[in-house]
């Protein structure tokens, strides 16, 4: 057994694919039936379904993406539709910082 891919519910498939292609590298595509996909070099494929209803509560599971400067990877991302949430944490297991995409779901940058 492996991973696949990771599908995530999007109001917006086209404009998600976008925003993650332009964070993690890859080609987006737009798929029948609103539909679409990227796959980062290196990285798992991530599918983007269309769905009717919006986002209201906080992710159940969410990525951790581990970068060299945790404030660089917020400037990129920022850039590209993300949002910080709050501040960088740091612990004795090392630093993160909370981010959402462009439709609120939650990702982390890890150093």
């Amino acid at each position: 057994m492996r991973l696949e891919q990771i599908v995530l519910d999007s109001n917006d498939p086209s404009r998600l694919v976008r925003f993650w292609a332009g964070l993690l590298g890859g080609e987006p595509v737009d798929r029948e039936h609103g539909w679409a996909h990227v796959e980062p070099p290196g990285g798992v494929r991530m599918s983007f379904q269309p769905v009717p209803e919006h986002k209201d509560v906080k992710n159940r599971l969410h990525l951790d993406f581990e970068v060299e400067d945790i404030e660089a990877a917020v400037v990129k991302a920022v850039s590209l539709g993300a949002t910080r949430e709050g501040v960088v944490h740091t612990d004795e297991k090392g630093s993160f910082q909370v981010m959402r995409d462009p439709e609120g779901n939650e990702f982390c940058f890890v150093r």
